[in-house]
């Protein structure tokens, strides 16, 4: 895996290892210090004299956010129109099919299988008491409606993917998660008979999601058209890497440092999460694979397909659930399991996709 180790940074290398040891620090934190992150995310915005936004959460998710946002080029989009199928079909598979997988799959293992092991009630952040299974199974999707954005750019460079096309496939993804998350979000909540807090949902959109791609869009364009694109590319790209990841890692002590006690007394917990995480992984990246085989794609547009729905937009589904339910729930924790199982399996599918090249037709004949 010689090529991985160049192509990915310090802290993308070691992500599963970095947020395993954020558990245990936040674990620790927990024990040793229970009111510093209560204290943290009490410091909050109200709405009606009700916490709606912490800020110290905010921030450190803001940061998560805009890197990956301001990488993204959306003037490639209308190059799509000269092969629009890839984007097409992560379209497809992203919104109409992995969803509903997600649902069902995590309500049959955790809803059904692995019921009897998460016993209990968890009272969320608007003070409803609900079944903590179905906080669990909110996370995930939360998880399943939020195609990756941001480490699919490494995925597919590792495989050996059509950057070009991926980076419109990321683009079109980003704007079609501002106007798809909140209502199919909610929409699936529901179904799982979790309260659905409306507004703030879509401010969680607004938030999490707008504020920072608005922020990348127009910063991206004042920096190319001041420092120019070489400047952009080789120093403030380079400077921002480990910010995204640095944020997220901050949030995750903070999540961890509430949930240490419920992990402690069920210490399977995040096993019964990752199951269908990784089922969910497996099946969208193989049914969308075979369909670019079917479909004739050639294999610089078909692996990049399958990586973006396969992988997670964790950074949105963390922040949406804390927003949601609270730092404290089950559904924010269910969130950073797919965090922690991403890098591993998704490494495993590059090196698949590597193997399987042969199954489809070089970039310069294909269909």
């Amino acid at each position: 895996m010689k090529s991985e180790t160049k192509s990915m940074n310090f802290f993308e290398r070691h992500l599963t290892t970095w947020v395993a040891l954020c558990i245990v620090a936040g674990i620790s934190l927990g024990e040793l210090a229970p009111g510093l992150a209560r204290w943290l995310d009490g410091l909050s915005l109200n709405v009606n004299g009700a916490p709606v936004v912490s800020i110290p959460i905010a921030i450190c998710l803001f940061f998560m956010m805009y890197p990956i946002m301001v990488k993204i080029d959306f003037g490639a989009v209308v190059k799509a129109g000269r092969n629009p199928r890839p984007v097409l079909l992560t379209l497809v598979v992203n919104w109409g099919i992995k969803p509903f997988t997600m649902l069902a799959i995590s309500s049959l293992f955790i809803g059904g299988f692995f019921k009897g092991w998460l016993p209990g009630t968890e009272v969320i952040k608007d003070g409803t008491v609900v079944e903590l299974y179905r906080s669990y199974i909110a996370g995930t999707i939360l998880l399943g409606i939020a195609p990756c954005t941001a480490m699919v750019l490494v995925w597919s460079y590792l495989a050996g993917g059509n950057q070009g096309h991926t980076l419109v496939m990321v683009a079109v993804n980003s704007l079609t998660m501002l106007f798809l998350y909140g209502v199919l979000g909610g929409w699936l909540l529901g179904i799982n008979k979790m309260p659905v807090p409306w507004e703030a949902l879509l401010l969680s959109v607004g938030i999490y999601v707008a504020l920072p791609l608005v922020a990348g869009y127009y910063s991206r364009r004042w920096i190319i058209k001041s420092r120019g694109e070489e400047w952009f590319e080789q120093k403030f790209l380079h400077f921002l890497a480990p910010v995204s990841i640095g944020a997220l890692l901050a949030t995750l002590i903070l999540l961890f440092s509430f949930k240490g006690e419920t992990i402690l007394d069920n210490p399977l917990t995040i096993l019964w999460i990752a199951i269908p995480l990784t089922l969910q992984t497996l099946l969208i990246f193989g049914v969308t694979y075979l369909a670019a085989k079917w479909l004739k794609f050639s294999y610089e547009d078909a692996a990049p397909s399958a990586m973006i729905g396969a992988s997670n937009h964790f950074e949105v589904a963390i922040a949406t659930a804390v927003m949601l339910f609270g730092l404290s729930s089950g559904a924010a924790l269910a969130t950073v399991v797919g965090v922690l199982i991403e890098v591993p399996l998704m490494l495993l599918l590059v090196r698949f996709c590597q193997r399987t090249r042969g199954w489809f037709p070089r970039a310069s004949t294909a269909a």
